[in-house]
C-alpha cells in the first residue's frame, strides 16, 4: 500500500471492516440490464402498489394535516398508525398496546436499534441456517459471534437448536418463522411451540421478523412466536411487502417498556424519528381502504407465480436438484449436489441472461455453495417459464 491508501485504511473503524456488503445489492448493476431475467431481487411487485389510493390520501394529508405532517414529531411514531398495528395483531390473537411499538425506517432500521441496544462485540447470536442477509449485516456492525442453526422443512432442528443454546451461551436468536427469506420455509405450529419453549427456558431473547406473513396462500396462518414467548419476543414488522417500500416504514414489538425505552433512545441518537409524512399516508391508507383486500390481490398474483416457477422448475431441472414449495411470500430457494458451485453457476447463468442468488451471503463463514435464491414476485409468468429454461442450460453447463 502507499502513504494515501494507508491513510484511508487507518481510518476505518474495525467495526465497519467485519461487516459484509450486500451481494444483492452489488449485482443489481448487473441484473438491471433490459435483456436479462432476473430471480435476484427481492422485491415486491410495482404492479400492486396502490398508486390510486395512496395519491388520494397523500392529499388529504396534505389538506387536513399538512403543517403536522411537515414538521418534527415524536421519536415513538404516529399514535393512530401505531393504534392501528396493534389492531391488526388483535385479529391474529395477539394483545399488544400501542406503548409496545416503536416506528422504525423499515424493519432494517429495527434490526440496527435492536443491535446498539443489545449487542455488545462478542455477545453470541442464534441465527437460522440459511439466514436473511441483509438481518447479518445489520447485527455484524455490533461485532457479535454468529451460531447458526440449519433449517429443515419444519423449522429449526429443536435437538440442534438446545444444543447450541446450552454450549454456547446464546444471548439472542433471530428468526424469521413465515415463508423464511431465502429458504421460503414456514415453521409449523409444533416447531414454532418447541422453539419459543427452548428459547424461553434458556432466557433468550427472540427477534422475530415477519415481513412475509401477511402473503399466505390459502394455508391456516400460524401462532407467532411471541404468542408463546412474549416477555422475550421483540416482533419486527413493515409495510414494505403489503403497502409501499418507498414509505420506509416499518415497526419493533418490544415486550417490556425497559426494553422499548432503551431503543426509543436509540433510535432518537440515530434519526429523531421516522418519516412522519409517510407515516400519516400509511395511516389514512389503512383508514380509508380494506389493507386485506389489497393484500388478496398480491397473495393471487403471487401465489400464480409462484406455482409456474415451481411447474418450470419440475419440467426443465435435473432430477439432482431440490426445491423449496413455499405456501407464501416470495423465494424459493434451490439445493444442488455437494460438488455443485452455485456462485460458478451465477457467472454462467449472466452469459444466458438470467440472475439469481448465489447461497454464500446467506450462510456464515463459507466462500461457495451448492444452494442458491429464487425471486418469482416481480416476472411475468412468461418471463418465469423463460428465465427457468435458461437457467437449466446455465446448470446443464455446469454439471460436472
Amino acid at each position: 500500500m502507499n502513504q494515501t491508501e494507508n491513510m484511508i485504511q487507518a481510518a476505518f473503524s474495525q467495526r465497519i471492516n467485519q461487516v459484509p456488503r450486500s451481494f444483492i445489492r452489488d449485482i443489481l448493476s448487473v441484473t438491471n440490464k433490459p435483456e436479462i431475467i432476473s430471480f435476484a431481487g427481492g422485491l415486491p411487485n410495482k404492479d400492486f402498489f396502490p398508486i390510486e389510493e395512496i395519491k388520494a390520501c397523500t392529499q388529504k394529508v396534505l389538506e387536513q394535516e399538512g403543517h403536522q405532517a411537515l414538521q418534527y414529531s415524536t421519536t415513538e411514531g404516529l399514535p393512530a398508525l401505531r393504534e392501528q398495528i396493534c389492531a391488526n395483531y388483535k385479529k391474529q390473537g395477539l394483545k399488544v398496546s400501542p406503548n409496545q411499538v416503536l416506528i422504525t425506517t423499515g424493519s432494517q432500521q429495527a434490526l440496527d436499534l435492536i443491535g446498539k441496544v443489545f449487542i455488545d462485540k462478542g455477545d453470541r447470536v442464534l441465527i437460522e441456517e440459511p439466514a436473511y442477509l441483509g438481518a447479518i449485516q445489520a447485527m455484524s456492525m455490533y461485532e457479535p459471534e454468529f451460531y447458526p442453526v440449519p433449517l429443515t422443512n419444519q423449522g429449526l432442528n429443536p435437538f440442534l437448536l438446545e444444543e447450541t443454546l446450552i454450549q454456547k451461551n446464546i444471548k439472542l436468536a433471530y428468526l424469521v418463522p413465515n415463508f423464511q427469506n431465502p429458504s421460503g420455509i414456514s415453521y409449523t405450529e409444533q416447531r414454532r411451540a418447541e422453539v419459543a419453549e427452548l428459547i424461553t427456558k434458556h432466557n433468550v431473547l427472540i427477534i422475530e421478523d415477519d415481513p412475509y406473513g401477511s402473503i399466505r396462500f390459502g394455508e391456516k396462518a400460524h401462532h407467532s412466536l411471541y404468542y408463546y414467548a412474549p416477555e422475550h419476543t421483540f416482533m419486527l414488522g413493515t409495510f414494505s411487502k403489503t403497502v409501499a417500500p418507498g414509505f420506509r416504514i416499518g415497526w419493533i414489538v418490544a415486550p417490556n417498556q425497559h426494553y422499548y425505552e432503551k431503543l426509543v433512545t436509540a433510535k432518537q441518537a440515530a434519526d429523531l424519528h421516522s418519516d412522519i409524512f409517510s407515516q400519516r399516508i400509511i395511516s389514512s391508507f389503512l383508514s380509508e381502504y380494506e389493507l386485506e383486500n389489497h393484500i388478496k390481490k398480491i397473495i393471487k398474483a403471487y401465489k400464480s407465480q409462484s406455482e409456474v416457477m415451481i411447474q418450470a422448475m419440475e419440467e426443465h431441472f435435473p432430477s439432482e436438484a431440490s426445491f423449496t414449495k413455499p405456501q407464501g411470500g416470495m423465494f424459493c430457494w434451490v439445493n444442488m449436489p455437494s460438488h455443485f458451485s452455485a456462485m460458478k453457476l451465477f457467472h454462467e447463468a449472466i452469459k444466458q441472461n438470467v440472475a439469481f442468488v448465489p447461497g454464500v451471503p446467506f450462510y456464515i463463514g463459507k466462500q461457495d455453495s451448492n444452494t442458491f435464491r429464487l425471486n418469482f414476485s416481480c416476472s411475468t409468468p412468461e418471463e418465469i417459464q423463460e428465465g427457468i429454461r435458461r437457467l437449466s442450460e446455465a446448470i446443464k453447463n455446469n454439471f460436472t
